[in-house]
């Protein structure tokens, strides 16, 4: 039906019609190549906030954040998940409640030279849903978190590399159990 409409137009016609297609093609486009910079590059990537984030925290590079289990190397931590442990029961100082439990996350960013910044927080309670837990608590366990000063840097094969890491801790009746990973 488009192609009968299209070709019984004269030939200036045509060209109108082809001319005002192109247009709205481009603009097209063109609105897609900006939505699509609104979009982080991987699934979360962590992107600076002026209002929350240290301006005088840099990345490396900041188009190629890897992942920390990219290295294969497991948790990159000096002293590991034992450290790690000793660092937040002795640092944490909270009392019994009993309506704080589920799961309180922590993501970051390591760079190249093994320090952290771009801090991220989300809570979710037992059934995976999102939750706001207690700002004590939460205050508490980002700056123990802020605190950790044994990253490793990220290599491989001789290069080094920014690199995302979580710390999630299983909170039961304002307990901490566990920190995953």
């Amino acid at each position: 039906m488009l192609a009968v409409i299209f070709f019984g137009q004269s030939r200036h016609m045509r060209q109108g019609t082809l001319i005002f297609i192109l247009l709205i093609t481009l603009y097209a486009c063109g609105k897609t190549q900006k939505n699509k910079a609104d979009y982080p590059l991987q699934v979360g990537d962590i992107y600076f906030d002026s209002k929350i984030d240290d301006p005088n925290f840099k990345l490396c590079d900041e188009d190629r954040v890897f992942q920390y289990y990219n290295f294969g190397k497991g948790l990159l931590y000096n002293g590991e998940k034992l450290k790690l442990n000793e660092h937040f029961i002795d640092g944490l100082k909270i009392t019994e409640q009993k309506d704080e439990s589920g799961f309180l996350t922590i993501r970051f960013i390591v760079n190249c030279e093994g320090k952290t910044g771009r801090f991220r927080v989300q809570g979710m309670n037992n059934d995976y849903k999102e939750k706001i837990f207690n700002k004590d608590l939460t205050n508490q366990l980002l700056s123990l978190t802020k605190q950790l000063d044994g990253w490793l840097v990220g290599e491989d094969e001789g290069k080094t590399f920014d690199y995302y890491q979580y710390l999630t801790f299983k909170i039961e009746n304002g307990k901490l159990i566990e920190i995953m990973p």
